[in-house]
């Protein structure tokens, strides 16, 4: 059998954990005293569970949509104008203010909110049906009045959008493809 390729990270952690990142690529963290014998026992006890993880991360990497250099001015291009139009409504609506408005392409996330009010957004968000952008819009908007993700937090998401969960869990599906 072939053996596994792995990135070894040793840590202040208490037990062995692996992960397949993006590629297939294997990650081990565990704590400092465990021995390489027992990092190579711990993998091949769970290497079904490796190369079934590793060939699904590959069929979704391979099902995510290619984006060009004209789709991605285009995006940008329409996340300067959706954005801005969509941040004023929820603003007014949930009675909060904002500052400055930038439209990025970050790997992991959709938007973020400064403590400062800044707003920041994935101009990926266009590609996406505008439920599923208008969820970000109010999710970074809640933090204008809690900077966390707390009950409260939420109860704020949801007075705007009772089925907020439903987008959430939309969105995350919709991630893998982008």
């Amino acid at each position: 059998m072939d053996e596994i390729t792995y990135e070894w990270i040793r840590t202040r952690r208490r037990t062995i954990a692996v992960q397949i990142k993006e590629g297939g690529r294997v990650v081990v963290r565990t704590p400092c005293f465990v021995s390489r014998a027992q990092v190579e026992k711990f993998l091949e006890e769970r290497r079904d569970w490796i190369i079934k993880n590793q060939k699904a991360l590959k069929e979704v990497h391979e099902q995510k949509l290619r984006i060009t250099e004209e789709m991605r001015r285009e995006g940008m291009e329409k996340a300067k104008k959706i954005l801005p139009e969509r941040v004023k409504y929820y603003a007014c609506l949930m009675g909060v203010t904002y500052g400055r408005i930038t439209i990025r392409e970050q790997k992991t996330r959709w938007g973020s909110c400064s403590g400062r009010g800044n707003l920041n957004f994935n101009w990926k968000l266009t590609l996406m049906p505008n439920e599923l952008l208008d969820y970000v819009v109010v999710h970074e908007l809640a933090h204008r009045t809690e900077m966390n993700h707390s009950r409260n937090f939420w109860r704020i998401v949801e007075q705007v959008l009772p089925d907020y969960q439903e987008r959430r869990r939309r969105l995350k599906e919709m991630s893998n493809k982008l």
